[in-house]
């Protein structure tokens, strides 16, 4: 017995997701018939891995995401257009975000960070929100050990998250938006 347990504990995930919450308009359906064939774009603020640029950190990441996306046949991207569309969809993933941060403070374009602690070095921390012009739609935090954009620990991240920020299942009985605390 104790070696399934061994054995389960091992095959578990290294992250956590934690603090998920959908606004009453949250719709699966309105994400998967606003994304699916199309570009979805995502904004990265912040940089996980300090030992790499900005720029180079979000092209090793878009693979990633790519790999692990949701399930309508989106296609991540982070250029931004000209225009900007109405309604303007998009996943806002804040690394070290402030504590006190919200996801409407988000969605409205404010970002704030904490500093990166010595003891966090390899720690992927994001808060995740996904916004419909200045409205949170849904956010979640996640968290896992990583070495670099390409750790398959960032790739196991992602699929998890993209199945909590984008779910399908039912919100009936699901509160909106409450105070949680966050890493």
């Amino acid at each position: 017995m104790a070696g399934i347990l061994v054995l389960g504990a091992c095959a578990a995930p290294s992250g956590s997701i934690g603090g998920t919450d959908y606004a009453p308009q949250y719709d699966f359906s309105e994400f998967y018939a606003a994304t699916n064939g199309k570009t979805f774009r995502v904004l990265f603020e912040g940089n996980p891995f300090p030992a790499l640029t900005q720029q180079e950190t979000q092209r090793r990441l878009l693979p990633v995401m790519q790999a692990n996306r949701p399930r309508p046949r989106l296609t991540f991207t982070d250029d931004v257009p000209a225009e900007l569309p109405r309604p303007d969809y998009r996943l806002v993933l804040i690394f070290d975000s402030a504590i006190d941060l919200t996801a409407a403070r988000v969605c409205a374009g404010e970002v704030r960070h904490q500093p990166r602690r010595i003891e966090a070095a390899d720690r992927f921390a994001v808060f995740a929100v996904y916004c419909r012009n200045d409205l949170a739609l849904s956010q979640s935090t996640a968290w896992t050990p990583a070495t670099g954009p390409e750790d398959p620990r960032v790739g196991q991240l992602f699929s998890q998250l993209f199945l909590v920020i984008f779910t399908d299942a039912p919100l009936l009985g699901r509160r909106s938006f409450p105070i949680f605390p966050r890493f």
